[in-house]
């Protein structure tokens, strides 16, 4: 019997140069630049992962960082089916905007599968966040996981856990 294929639309919140878009390439392509290029609107790509005898197609919208003069427009997350929430540990204040756009989101779009990534791990001696952040986000029943697109650690695991949650929330 042929696997099942799902097509999930999920998307990819945060501040401005995050690492947003290098999580999505590291994913999507294995690969890492260190030039940065920021994200001008949204970009999209698509990876399938077999989770649970299921193709799930995921429907990536790589959506261009929050910062003081742009607000992420609503139109980007009509009809998403989960979100990653993005936040630089080397850079709190980006946890801030993180937990803006989550809060407003939420509202929005109601109770979705989500993951929050705190990303830039690979930068050990800049880190700047400390555990109390990932424990909030525990406390809510939500998973945190330190990353890094550099060196791809939990990238990985962050896609295939919210493809998951996808599938249990059908």
């Amino acid at each position: 019997m042929e696997p099942t294929l799902i097509k999930k639309k999920i998307c990819l919140l945060g501040a401005f140069s995050v690492g947003k878009t290098s999580l999505v390439r590291k994913f999507v392509h294995s690969i890492f630049d260190d030039d940065y290029h920021s994200t001008i609107g949204v970009m999209i790509d698509k990876k399938v992962v077999r989770v649970r005898d299921h193709d799930v197609a995921m429907v990536i919208w790589d959506v261009a960082g929050e910062e003081e003069f742009f607000q992420i427009p609503d139109s980007y997350v009509d009809g998403a089916h989960g979100f990653m929430f993005v936040a630089d540990g080397t850079r709190p204040n980006t946890l801030e905007t993180l937990n803006s756009i989550r809060e407003r989101f939420q509202s929005s779009a109601g109770n979705l599968p989500e993951v929050v990534l705190l990303n830039k791990k690979d930068l050990e001696d800049q880190w700047s966040l400390d555990e109390s952040a990932e424990e909030g986000f525990a406390k809510d029943g939500v998973l945190c996981l330190r990353t890094s697109a550099a060196d791809g650690r939990n990238v990985e695991k962050a896609f295939v856990s919210l493809a998951e949650q996808l599938l249990d929330a059908d």
